[in-house]
């Protein structure tokens, strides 16, 4: 017999021969290649032995030969695992071999050396890392991400003895970006190494062999090329797959029952078991006697759905089994997965399970789902959930995902491979070839992703050499039963899809350039050759390499995103390139290929560092312990602090959200929120969507033609029989619905109208997600094209779905009607047809699709994405706080940013890149090319139909339409979109004035002089202190003479500036030129030295080279010999560049300032600033203060204007100490004029109704108290004379309750702006109060007329007079109608009463004049003159005046949100969101406060802490400022003086009053709160003494509240209230409560409040305290 282990040493020959009867094939294969020095490349399916091909033989040299000399050169042996999972257990696993071979050697009395494992991942401790470049391990095992860091590091010195690299599972990374990654990590390994070491790869059953093969060997030739060998022995793997369905009919779960229940009817849909009936689990508990509420009714209805009846069969089969894996396609469900499961298995187990809906009706989240709250045993090293109690029992699987923590899939792996834990529910976590023990069953609940993914899943079943791998698919739905079936059939085939390498990805090509650049120069033509060397990079062109070394080098401008400044040089001379400083930092903190998705971590909230607070305290918030996992970021913006999610089979209670993490308890035993992420799906390949149309082709022609024998080859394709049935009956009800089964050569178009009436067009294809997806990109850009609508579409794997809008014509036209199914009319040429959508729409010529696509691809969300991940794998978006989350959606804003500035470079790499991988990776365009091709030649037909209703298919496909779109209103960007809709900028602009024209005295001279002196490099934390800073300021900032360098370098530094200039021009990077003598100009302004004035030293400046085609075509500068010839290339504007730098520079600066330093004539500096202006990228006006010398003429690049205009606002800000709140109870008032005697007579009137626009009071206030208080000696004849006029108009705004219907809610309005301070009418309600017949007739009349009278109006409605005036008022009550006088509401309070003493009009009752033409000439009455009838004889009490329709209201938002902000401002002064909520502004206040900051910007308001606890956002007018903080000192001094200041007495609604509106109302007096609170109620007033509340009194006095108890204010507020009281202003005031005790009772025990109100002239009565009013 021939030895099998030949060439080994005689210890592991020893070992191998005891521990395995014989190698496999795969190890054979791979120890022969190996031994011939080749690359190897071992191929084969789980479970073959190939971790043990790759190691034995470099163990084995290991340990049989003298380690190097070097103890740097020690680690021969490097593996790479795409998971850091199966780096840890293959090191766990390489144990066995080291020692068994270790002890075989001391048997045999054989040396052997120690063999030293180590491993370095992310989470290797520091002093490990530092310890690798001196003394690393004779083996590393490591990460794609890991060796890119060890080689951007000084570690990689301890890689520089490697002789083999094993690449595990690389099947995995080669058809990505980090396989493309990872080869260029490889190739700068082979640099470091003396010969380039031998590679083996390690890979599951792949397709084609021969790419992935190029993809490790690489494209090296001559000297250390080494030949690839490929080991693929035959496949011998046993599979035994199943695809079950748990239900008898998927379409029918209502009469399949839910699991549990002993039939539907038996036990209402709400119940969760036979408990729930006794009051067991989730029942309501019982709160004594009362009605029986602990029923299944009060539990929500559960729909029907297949997930109960699908977890009850998988812990079935996970109970009938040793060990289960249950892989989901997501991590969401995953944790649902797990939760009911451990439910479910509880209940078995007779333990009473809480129905979360029942017992925790208040807080269970909807959407995401809840659990129960079962609990397992914790992490180790997480705290005990409940101490001392034996958790776990009741557990039979845990989650296993990647938003775990490390420590949480540890132990989970571990209990299963251990059998101490039945089962684990997992997504591709555990996909990869980790080693799970004996696990003999694999459940996958849905369809698997592809074919590929399929067998690594169920390969983990049976993972021992010659062992079954038993696996059982669940379909979720019908439409994922045929993807099921045929991805099981071509699993046991081995029909694995295609595998496609990269080509070029050009951002990894830029971060890996950065990173190698960082820690070694190259020359670019050395630097190509490695690269090249990397299979995916063999095509990279030499225009594509210098396009990737411009953008890296800093040639794409800078100045409009930051992140394009430059990372390396590069000397276009020699080709020498070199890293800059911050390169090596850069790479390694924002290096890798994953997207960042800006998740949350999740940890412990007692950590190290303490427990979590809440953060209010003077210390930093705390960080957290322990790693639990990480959330994604948008369940965090829905989640408070509080509530209770499920993650990893544990719930937790959240106790802080940072900006970075969640910081969480232990919850057992509560209900968590099932958490959820967002995540791409890989759409499913051509290749397996044409294998699934001819599975749909031969199925349904089986079934047509014998329907058992169709049923048969299902069932013998692996579907159990409900599968099998549920399979045939969704064929069969296809056909017969749309007439043909769409397959591999058959399209079908499916109409039919939705629930709106609108058109749904769905496109049923096989082809897949990446042909759908191209596809429908361009179909919607027709249709939108066509209509002028956006069109709704979606993709899916199994079709497109549009949504149209109904347009006129109609395929109900056209057919005569929805066909009846089976009977669908099939078109299958492009017939046309107007006003449908016909398939010329929809088919796209072949020639013609790649070019489609591209031009819609910029338009398209998965391009904006692409580009961002592109862009920040290329290292343009860098984390900006390594260790820091960061969130999406900043990441997309800063995205959008650079996008907007690369997409005026055609050939920016990244640009390219973002739609190389569009059209490449995640599309097929050559799929869909082909499928138009075989459409256009009849290979393909396409056959349409229109349906009443939608197909089986449809039905499928619009589940997925309806999840995108349900709350597609809601994302980020359609609510950007709202915001920029809602208002118009332009017209907001017009409204307030172009203030920016003249924001001298609003720009802050300091702030000026401190960000010029930033932005010019003269500020001393801005100032050069190498080569490299000098040369990032000529880039930055334009030519400039070496004086001005001088100033702008560090002192210390300074001797050190002709060094560095001298380097940069020997290195071709700066140039020096003579500038042209400056123009002499009078009035300029000495700002920073930028250029010379003149003298002959000054001239000569230097320049980076960049700018060298700029300074020739510009100034006409002279260059000097051997600038690059792409510096010299022409630009569009290149004067205008120059400018655009020098204004991005500096602050407000002259014309002459331009023209002075560029040795330019006034007139062209001129013309190239109007230029920036058209452009946007300038704005002109009076912007520079007197005192920098500012001439009213000045120019200001657009940005650095809004950093002046913030850092001056909040200079500004910063000046205003806030006054206290009582301060504004004295402001307010006085602000509106109350107390100051100012208004007077109709003038004084007329300014008091301007402040009051829009403010609403009760009726019977308005004329007692509010105007009163307003304008001393107010009469009603006032408004009278104003209302007559029409200067004036009012609003009803409803009924006050228990007024008898003749006091409401009532406004004043000037009458030029009351289409904009007048509210929004409500609309009508249908059959509501005010939609009756005569509602409607008198509405109409008023409408169409300028107002009529009473009786006119009766006359012309035939209605009786009363019911009219009843009409009429409902009309004035709802906002609809108005009266042209105050008389007839002041008839109505004084015959009905209202909340206040109203006072009685002069009107009444009048004959109703008889005009002597009535009968003759009806129709020759003038509107609006009284008419005769013989029905009326008076005009009833309330009726008089000229009624008609308010004025229609200005409806455009803009407008009305201007308007808003300017009254709000007039009537406050100072203005908080508290103050406009009160005004009834909340939802609009969105608007208002856009008008405001716009107004700040501007100048025209100030925002800042004026009033202390109001918050930050207040905005006051320049004037209301100062006299604020005057009321404020003049109360602080009286307060001094011990004077109690000014009563003021005010209806609680009045808008003068700050309580209850911008300030809360303050607590009550000593003996606490009684039955009544303040509240700003019709017929209360309230007493102010210097701007505090003192007394607060109810309608009538039944009620009265005192805040404070200071004898003085008491005793001023009393007399105050007696006052208006003796005067009549109150009515009939009896004070029958004061602070909740009877008032009687408290006048007899010496209450202090008491005693002020009976010395102020109140008198004891019967009833309470009084006081009798003034007669006269």
């Amino acid at each position: 017999m021939s030895d099998p282990l030949p060439g080994f040493g005689p210890a592991t020959r020893a070992w191998f021969t005891g521990a395995f009867e014989q190698p496999t094939p795969a190890q054979t294969g791979a120890w022969a290649a190996v031994a011939r020095g080749e690359h190897a490349l071992v191929v084969a399916p789980t479970g073959s032995g190939k971790t043990l091909a790759a190691f034995l033989w470099a163990i084995d040299r290991l340990m049989t030969s003298e380690p190097p000399r070097d103890p740097a050169r020690r680690c021969r042996v490097l593996y790479v695992s795409p998971l850091k999972a199966l780096a840890a257990d293959v090191e766990r696993n390489l144990r066995s071999p080291l020692t068994g071979i270790r002890r075989a050697a001391a048997r045999e009395r054989l040396p052997v050396a120690e063999v030293v494992v180590g491993t370095r991942t992310g989470d290797t401790p520091a002093a490990e890392r530092r310890a690798f470049a001196s003394r690393p391990p004779d083996v590393l095992i490591t990460t794609p991400e890991s060796l890119f860091l060890v080689l951007t590091s000084a570690a990689r010195a301890g890689l520089a003895g490697v002789e083999t690299v094993i690449v595990d599972e690389i099947h995995a990374v080669a058809a990505t970006k980090r396989g493309a990654h990872l080869a260029l990590s490889l190739e700068r390994l082979d640099e470091l190494l003396e010969r380039p070491a031998q590679r083996i790869g390690l890979s599951a059953t792949v397709r084609p062999v021969d790419a992935v093969a190029r993809f490790l060997s690489g494209a090296r030739t001559g000297d250390g090329a080494r030949e690839v060998t490929v080991v693929q022995p035959p496949s011998s793997k046993a599979w035994d797959i199943d695809v079950v369905v748990p239900v008898p009919d998927l379409a029918d779960l209502d009469a399949v029952g839910t699991p549990g229940l002993d039939s539907p009817a038996a036990v209402p849909s709400g119940g969760t078991g036979p408990a729930a009936d006794d009051g067991g689990a989730g029942g309501l508990p019982s709160w004594g006697a009362g009605p029986d509420l602990t029923g299944a009714a009060t539990r929500p209805v559960r729909r029907a759905s297949v997930w109960p009846h699908v977890e009850e069969r998988v812990v079935d089969l996970v109970s009938a089994h040793t060990s289960t894996l249950v892989f989901t396609n997501s991590r969401r469900g995953a944790e649902r997965l797990t939760a009911r499961m451990n439910e479910v298995w509880s209940e078995r187990q007779g333990l009473e399970v809480d129905d979360p809906s029942a017992t925790w009706t208040a807080v269970v989240p909807g959407q995401s789902g809840v659990s129960a709250g079962i609990s397992g045993p914790p992490p180790r090293g997480m705290p005990e959930a409940v101490p001392g109690r034996a958790a776990g029992a009741t557990v039979i699987a845990r989650a296993h995902h990647g938003s775990m923590s490390r420590t949480e899939r540890t132990q989970t792996e571990s209990e299963l491979k251990a059998g101490l834990l039945p089962a684990v529910v997992a997504t591709s976590s555990l996909e990869l070839g980790i080693d799970m023990g004996a696990v003999d069953l694999v459940v996958q609940v849905g369809s698997p992703p592809s074919v590929a993914s399929g067998l690594q899943r169920i390969g983990r079943a049976g993972h021992q050499v010659g062992a079954v791998s038993k696996g059982v698919i669940f379909p979720m739905f019908r439409g994922d039963l045929v993807p099921s079936t045929v991805i099981a059939e071509r699993m046991r085939a081995g029909e694995i899809e295609r595998l496609r390498v990269p080509a070029n990805p050009l951002d990894v090509l830029a971060q890996q350039v950065v990173a190698m650049l960082a820690v070694d120069e190259w020359y670019a033509e050395d630097l190509l050759a490695v690269v090249r060397r990397a299979a995916p990079y063999t095509g990279l062109g030499d225009a594509t390499w210098r396009a990737v070394l411009d953008m890296l080098a800093g040639r794409y401008p800078s100045e409009d995103f930051a992140e394009l400044r430059a990372r390396i040089t590069w000397d276009r001379t020699t080709g020498l390139l070199r890293g800059r400083p911050g390169a090596l930092r850069l790479a390694a903190t924002s290096g890798g290929t994953i997207p960042d998705r800006g998740q949350y971590g999740v940890f412990l909230a007692t950590g190290d560092d303490g427990a979590a607070g809440d953060g209010a305290g003077p210390g930093p918030r705390p960080r957290g312990g322990k790693r639990v996992g990480e959330l994604d970021e948008e369940m965090v913006y829905e989640s408070r602090v509080g509530d209770t999610f499920t993650l990893g089979s544990s719930t937790w209670r959240i106790e802080d959200i940072t900006p970075d993490r969640v910081l969480v308890t232990p919850a057992p035993g509560l209900p968590g929120r099932l958490p959820f992420w967002k995540g791409d799906t890989p759409g499913r390949p051509a290749e397996l969507g044409r294998a699934v149309g001819a599975f749909v082709r031969n199925a349904g022609a089986a079934l047509a033609e014998d329907p058992a024998r169709g049923r048969d080859l299902l069932r013998a394709a692996g579907l159990d029989p409900w599968a099998a049935d549920n399979l045939a009956t969704y064929l069969v009800q296809q056909r017969e619905a749309t007439g043909r089964v769409p397959d591999d050569r058959t399209i079908v178009v499916e109409r039919f109208r939705d629930e709106l009436g609108d058109w749904r067009v769905v496109i049923h294809s096989p082809f897949g997600a990446r042909v759908h997806a191209p596809w429908s990109l361009v179909v919607a850009a027709r249709l939108r094209a066509r209509f002028g609508v956006d069109v709704a579409a979606m993709h899916s794997d199994d079709g497109i779905v549009l949504r149209l809008p109904d347009t006129g014509g109609s395929w109900d036209d056209r057919y005569g009607g929805p066909t009846t199914p089976g009977t669908g009319p099939e078109v299958s040429a492009k017939s046309g047809h107007d006003g449908v959508v016909t398939l010329d729409d929809l088919l796209v010529d072949p020639d013609e699709v790649f070019g489609a696509v591209r031009d819609e691809l910029g338009s398209s969300v998965m391009f904006a994405a692409r580009f961002r991940e592109a862009a920040a794998r290329a290292l343009l978006l860098p984390r900006r706080r390594p260790g820091k989350r960061q969130p999406l959606w900043q990441q997309r804003q800063r995205s959008a940013q650079l996008l907007q500035v690369a997409a005026e470079f055609p050939e920016f790499p990244i640009v390219l890149e973002a739609a190389r991988e569009c059209l490449q990776d995640d599309f097929d365009v050559a799929a869909l090319t082909d499928l138009m091709r075989d459409a256009a030649a009849g290979r393909v037909r396409v056959l349409e139909t229109t349906t009443e209703s939608p197909s089986p298919f449809a039905q499928a496909l619009l589940v997925g339409y309806t999840a995108q779109f349900l709350y597609d209103g809601d994302a980020p960007l359609a609510e950007r979109r709202a915001a920029a809709l809602s208002l118009d900028p332009d017209l907001l602009t017009e409204l307030l004035g172009e203030r920016s024209a003249d924001l001298a005295d609003l720009l802050d001279p300091d702030a000026i002089r401190g960000y010029e002196d930033e932005l010019q490099g003269l500020a001393p934390d801005r100032r050069a202190r190498d080569a490299e800073d000098v040369w990032d300021l000529l880039r930055r900032t334009g030519p400039h003479p070496r004086a001005a360098l001088a100033a702008r370098t560090t002192p210390d530094a300074r001797d050190q500036l002709p060094g560095w200039l001298a380097e940069l021009e020997r290195g071709r990077r700066i140039i020096r030129v003579r500038m042209p003598a400056p123009a002499t100009a009078a009035g300029s302004r000495q700002g920073p030295p930028d250029a010379a004035a003149g003298a002959p030293s000054d001239l000569e400046q230097w320049a980076v080279a960049e700018d060298a085609g700029r300074l020739r075509d510009a100034l006409g500068v002279a260059l000097p010999a051997g600038i690059p010839e792409t510096f010299t290339e022409p630009v569009t504007d290149p004067l205008g560049d120059l400018v655009r730098r020098h204004a991005r520079g500096h602050g407000p600066f002259a014309a002459h300032d331009v023209a002075a330093r560029f040795g330019l004539g006034l007139a062209v500096a001129a013309e190239a600033l109007a230029r920036l202006a058209a452009a946007g990228h300038a704005v002109r006006g009076r912007l520079l203060p007197e005192i920098l010398g500012g001439a009213g003429d000045e120019w200001c690049d657009p940005d650095v204007l809004r950093v002046l205009r913030r850092r001056s606002l909040a200079a500004l800000r910063a000046e205003v100490e806030p006054v206290e709140q009582e301060a504004l109870g004295v402001f307010l008032p006085r602000w509106q004029g109350i107390g100051t005697g100012d208004l007077r007579g109709t003038d004084g009137l007329l300014q008091a109704v301007e402040q009051l626009a829009g403010a609403v009071v009760p009726a019977s206030a308005l004329e007692t108290l509010v105007l009163p208080a307003r304008v001393p000696g107010y009469r009603p004849a006032l408004l009278d004379e104003l209302t007559a006029a029409g200067e004036i108009l009012w609003c009803g705004h409803g009924r006050l309750a228990g007024s008898g219907g003749g006091d409401g809610l009532v406004s004043l309005h000037l009458a030029d702006g009351a289409p904009l301070t007048l509210p929004l009418p409500e609309p009508i309600e249908p059959d509501g109060p005010i939609d009756t017949a005569l509602h409607r007739v008198v509405l109409d009349l008023l409408h169409g007329s300028g107002g009529y009278f009473l009786p006119r109006i009766a006359e012309l409605s035939a209605a009786d007079p009363t019911a009219v005036l009843e009409t009429l008022w409902d009309l004035t009550w709802s906002g609809h109608v108005t009266n042209d006088g105050l008389g007839a509401l002041r008839e109505r309070l004084g015959g009905a009463g209202g909340a206040h003493r109203a006072p009685r009009g002069a009107g009444r009752a009048r004959p109703a004049r008889r005009s002597r033409f009535a009968v003759q000439h009806p129709s020759a009455f003038s509107p609006g003159r009284p008419a005769s009838s013989l029905a009326v004889a008076r005009t009833p009490s309330g009726g008089g005046g000229r009624w008609s329709a308010l004025p229609l209201r200005e409806q455009d938002p803009t407008l009305r949100a201007h308007a808003t902000a300017q009254v709000l401002l007039d009537r406050h002064g100072v203005l908080t969101r508290p103050a406009a909520a009160a005004e009834g502004v909340t939802g609009g206040y969105r608007d208002v406060y856009r008008v405001l900051s716009e107004l700040e910007q501007r100048g025209g308001v100030r925002r800042g802490y004026f009033v202390e606890h109001l918050g930050g956002s207040q905005f006051a007018l320049p004037g209301a400022v100062d006299a604020l903080r005057n009321d404020a000192q003049d109360r602080s001094r009286r307060a001094g003086r011990g004077a109690a200041g000014t009563a003021v007495l005010l209806a609680a609604t009045d808008p003068a009053n700050p309580y209850g509106a911008a300030l809360a109302w303050p607590g009550t007096g000593p003996d606490g709160p009684g039955a009544h609170r303040p509240g700003r109620k019709a017929g209360a007033v309230v007493v102010l003494v210097d701007g505090e509340l003192v007394l607060f009194v109810e309608r009538g006095g039944r009620s009265l509240l005192s805040f404070g108890r200071d004898p003085a204010r008491l005793t001023a507020a009393a007399a105050e209230l007696a006052r208006s009281a003796s005067e009549g202003l109150l009515g009939k005031l009896v004070v029958e409560r004061i602070d909740g005790a009877g008032a009687l009772r408290s006048a007899g025990s010496g209450d202090l409040v008491a005693a002020a109100l009976t010395q102020a002239g109140f008198a004891v009565t019967p009833r309470g305290l009084r006081v009798s009013h003034a007669r006269g």
